[in-house]
């Protein structure tokens, strides 16, 4: 009978040897000594067991102490990792809610800063010596971008619906066209705001056609308002009617009903003079008699996420005073953010220039392309095991329900691999290659090839900085 010798037992260090190593002490000042310990176990527990496990034929994992602190330095830089990260946005959509939606300008990011770092007058009045309110140090630059008498701000532009709503509409109906009840990202549903809110939802007209009778029938001593919803997810074709705003604010005046527009993505501008479409202000829905708008702010406005109410000043102030506004308001890095952002449209000559989200809207095709054409040979080496990469013309999206059917004459690049079998899972494969660098970039896969989109990408060097790490990927 044969026996099969015994694999020796490997002797790892202890821990309090391996905390107390010279190596660990940069560790220890980086991340403190209780979590260098909790790796250094967890490290060692890996070890033994994957010893245990091996085969006698195969080489044992080292035991070596330098060697398992670098394996431990690794396991605290992929623990302190910060979960919430800086992405290149490659995907073609510039508003993309998962990533983000607006980049801030240089201005909102200082003002961030100095108001982030220490005590500020958020709410206090340096004037007068006495507690103020925090919608003083937007509410002028707003009234002057819309028109309107007052305005408020809260966290986001669904929040903004849900205090007009539960202000104005408690326990009273709301006439709506059908074809304005949407549904935005998230599966977050108009009827079911307007539940939460307390009100009434009276459905009025169809989904393609709705026409001034059908409102003004809907119209009664338990109406409280009522509202229109800009469309600006999807858009409805053929055969199709619409109340203008103009006649449905006179008809709800001469009942004495206030008249509320949503209008969602909030562009503050006339976008034609870009050559972008066209998308309904603030300034214009007021003009035509709105009574309230509601709109975002982190969309074509350019800033950071707040919901923005302008309107009547008896309706502003009614609304302040309802309990959910101070469980909606935003924070002071919000506040300045968005201050310093309304600040650069006193100058709509440089705005195009100064605002990160038109600054990519209105970027000419041929300067992408440009771009496209100088990252492409190293790319194409990076990946010469496997791939081909060419440049391509190709279209982007505004996002975020920004003028859903318009597209935008964009350029990239598009990662095709060689072989046609196992290609979708090298696909997969270089998407999450791509995920995992230093700076994640994101993509999209487009029939037979990965697709990076450049209208996003202003820093080629920071893409390019990156490349070295998918060298010969297969």
């Amino acid at each position: 009978m044969t026996h099969t010798p015994a694999q020796p037992r490997l002797r790892f260090p202890s821990v309090d040897r391996l905390a107390s190593h010279a190596q660990s002490l940069d560790l220890i000042d980086r991340f403190g000594r209780t979590a260098l310990v909790d790796a250094i176990r967890a490290e060692l527990t890996s070890r033994r067991l994957l010893a245990q496990s091996a085969d006698a034929s195969l080489e044992p994992p080292p035991s070596d102490e330098t060697v398992i602190l670098s394996a431990v330095a690794a396991r605290l830089d992929e623990a302190f990792q910060p979960s919430l990260r800086a992405v290149l946005n490659l995907t073609g959509t510039v508003l993309h809610t998962n990533l983000g939606r607006a980049p801030l300008p240089q201005e909102a990011l200082d003002a961030i800063v100095a108001t982030a770092a220490g005590a500020s007058n958020l709410e206090f009045d340096l004037e007068r010596g006495v507690r103020g309110d925090r919608d003083d140090h937007v509410e002028a630059l707003l009234c002057k971008a819309t028109g309107a008498q007052a305005a408020t701000v809260v966290n986001n532009n669904a929040a903004a619906l849900l205090l007009v709503l539960n202000a104005l509409a408690f326990r009273r109906e709301v006439p709506v066209s059908r074809g304005e009840l949407i549904e935005i990202g998230g599966s977050f549903r108009l009827p079911e705001i307007m539940a939460r809110a307390g009100c009434r939802l009276i459905e009025v007209g169809t989904t393609n056609r709705t026409h001034l009778h059908d409102f003004t029938e809907a119209m009664g001593s338990k109406t409280a308002l009522v509202m229109k919803v800009h469309a600006s997810n999807f858009k409805v074709q053929g055969f199709t009617a619409s109340v203008p705003e103009a006649a449905l604010a006179q008809a709800c005046h001469e009942r004495d009903i206030p008249f509320v527009s949503d209008l969602g993505a909030g562009s503050l501008i006339d976008l034609t003079r870009f050559g972008l479409p066209a998308e309904p202000t603030p300034a214009q829905a007021i003009a035509q008699g709105a009574d309230l708008v509601t709109f975002s702010g982190d969309k074509l406005l350019g800033g950071p996420q707040v919901g923005i109410i302008v309107g009547k000043a008896d309706l502003i102030a009614k609304i302040k005073r309802n309990p959910l506004k101070r469980a909606l308001r935003i924070d002071k890095m919000s506040m300045a953010a968005l201050e310093a952002v309304l600040r650069l449209y006193l100058n709509p000559d440089k705005l195009a220039e100064r605002l990160p989200v038109l600054r990519l809207l209105t970027r000419p095709a041929q300067e992408i392309r440009a771009m496209a054409e100088r990252v492409r040979p190293q790319m194409a080496l990076c990946l010469e095991a496997c791939a081909d990469v060419h440049c391509i013309d190709c279209l982007s999206e505004i996002g975020s329900g920004s003028q859903p059917t318009e597209q935008l004459p964009s350029a990239g690049l598009v990662i095709v691999p060689r072989a046609a079998r196992g290609r979708g899972g090298l696909l997969l494969r270089l998407q999450a290659a791509l995920r995992a660098l230093p700076v994640p970039v994101i993509g999209r896969i487009e029939k037979d090839g990965l697709v990076l989109d450049f209208r996003c990408l202003e820093d080629e060097h920071q893409l390019l900085a990156q490349f070295d790490q998918l060298r010969n990927f297969s």
